[in-house]
């Protein structure tokens, strides 16, 4: 079997840890922001939101960077 070389290759590994990363922090940062201003519930809920799509992403993510 041959490989292709198609070169640097480094932009496609930063965008898909964009693609993982990216959402859930942003959503972290919205879930300070809003505990600071005294909203609890819309807090936690981002939060939970913030982690099901960091442990969804890091399980697609990480599979397709796996080769499985």
């Amino acid at each position: 079997m041959t490989f292709l070389e198609v070169g640097n290759l480094d932009g496609i590994f930063v965008l898909i840890g964009l693609i993982m990363f990216g959402p859930a922090v942003l959503l972290f940062i919205i879930a300070i922001i809003l505990g600071v201003k005294n909203k609890k519930k819309a807090a936690k809920v981002f939060w939970i939101l913030g982690v099901v799509y960091l442990l969804i992403s890091l399980g697609v993510c990480g599979t397709i960077m796996a080769g499985y």
